[in-house]
């Protein structure tokens, strides 16, 4: 969340950078809030000195043995206002924090002003759209076709956007996994973590995702647990509450989960095959950084992520999103794209955030400088990648005129066949 502080000292900046985001969105309300917070507050403290100040007077006249019921009533009475008061405080507490909860990070300066996704700007490119002298197949069609996955069954078993793998299909997305997860802490140096898939309401709010998405969520019923929508959420609160050393950033962490996602507002989008479905895998990068090394750090996880997509040759660009197009939490965000001949254009394949300390103020995740200093730490997250959707592109790109799949050569130590006939 924003700190409050900040806020206070820069009100009309605050506002100016979130209206880059959305002309709609201010911190007057915080602020009202705040303001009638510290008045009652204000109240209160002159209240208690007063309490103080009489009660010391009672034992003063108790000692010149003078009666001190009508002064002791007074205290007492005083007691009552201050407990009013106290019990307004915690209620604007509240009121304030929720409020907080509720307004998004404010854009980095370097983030591209914009309106919509078509303000993105399109920072580089790898390799050129695929192209061939036969009609080139959409994955839903190729995949359904060799049996790879079972839509129809998939749908029984669950509904609508729930995938089942089979033979090679479920070979293919193990191995993709099992290949990312060995690049990212073999030749990148991230930590393997294996989460729980399910957390509770506070691990949701230090990410983010509560209290504004959570008609996105899948909720237990009568338990406070929340199936995760992606790794980011276990992996980021890991050290919610603590203080790290100065000396244990950069942290490094990567993490396979399965991701669950109710797509409230997304009907109709991308409805066939594996781009936008309701349980889907995906590999994580998180990483805690100090507040100076944050943007070199992101710079260095979108190169982990592109490293990927370089080694598979698969086609794919970075894109720079605007204010109006980063992520809740994020202050600056770069996504990639890869190509998918069945659209003739770019899919989102990563997204590679900078957080700043927006996430660690909500999880309370802080690190003690050599100085002896406690800070709020940087988080930094992308996938690295998802794996559907790299299954997909795979598919769609290495597709051959005879109806065969050419596995690319780095995944096939993993899959253990260089062909899906």
């Amino acid at each position: 969340m924003l700190d409050i502080k900040l806020i206070r000292e820069n009100p009309e900046k605050i506002n100016e950078l979130l209206k880059r985001r959305n002309p709609e969105l201010s911190v007057d309300e915080v602020l009202k809030i705040d303001a009638e917070r510290r008045n009652v507050q204000a109240q209160a403290d002159e209240l208690r000195a007063k309490r103080k100040s009489e009660s010391q007077k009672i034992g003063e006249l108790k000692k010149q043995g003078q009666n001190t019921d009508s002064i002791q009533e007074e205290v007492r009475k005083i007691g009552d206002e201050i407990k009013v008061l106290e019990e307004k405080e915690v209620e604007l507490d509240a009121k304030q924090k929720d409020a907080l909860l509720h307004i998004p990070n404010i854009p980095d300066e370097t983030t591209p002003v914009g309106t919509s996704e078509d303000d993105n700007v399109i920072i580089s490119g790898y390799g050129e759209p695929t192209e061939a002298n036969f009609e080139l197949k959409a994955h839903w069609d190729i995949l359904e076709e060799k049996g790879l996955v079972d839509f129809e069954r998939g749908v029984k078993l669950s509904q609508s956007r729930f995938i089942l793998y089979r033979g090679k299909g479920a070979a293919l997305e193990r191995a993709i996994i099992n290949f990312f997860l060995s690049v990212h802490t073999q030749e990148h140096g991230y930590e393997e973590i294996l989460p729980p898939v399910l957390v509770n309401s506070n691990a949701m709010r230090g990410t983010g995702q509560l209290p504004k998405f959570a008609e996105d969520m899948y909720k237990c019923e009568n338990e406070d647990l929340y199936l995760i929508p992606t790794a980011e959420v276990p992996v980021t609160n890991i050290y919610q509450n603590e203080i790290l050393s100065e000396d244990d950033l950069p942290k490094l962490m990567t993490a396979y989960t399965p991701c669950f996602r109710r797509e409230a507002g997304s009907a109709g989008k991308d409805t066939r095959g594996l781009i936008r479905v309701h349980q889907f895998n995906k590999v994580e990068l998180v990483k805690y950084t100090t507040p100076e090394t944050s943007h070199e750090e992101h710079l260095k996880l979108t190169k982990n992520a592109e490293r990927i997509l370089e080694l598979l040759e698969l086609p794919y660009r970075r894109v720079e999103l605007c204010t109006a197009d980063i992520g809740f939490s994020a202050n600056k965000c770069f996504d990639l794209e890869v190509y998918l001949p069945s659209y003739n254009t770019y899919k989102e394949i990563s997204s590679c955030s900078n957080f700043g300390d927006y996430q660690a103020r909500r999880a309370n995740i802080r690190y003690r400088t050599k100085d002896g200093k406690v800070k709020f730490i940087h988080t930094l997250n992308g996938s690295g990648l998802a794996v559907g959707r790299t299954l997909a592109a795979i598919v769609e790109n290495y597709q051959q005129e005879d109806g065969s799949i050419k596995i690319p050569k780095v995944l096939q130590p993993f899959t253990g066949f260089d062909v899906i006939e």
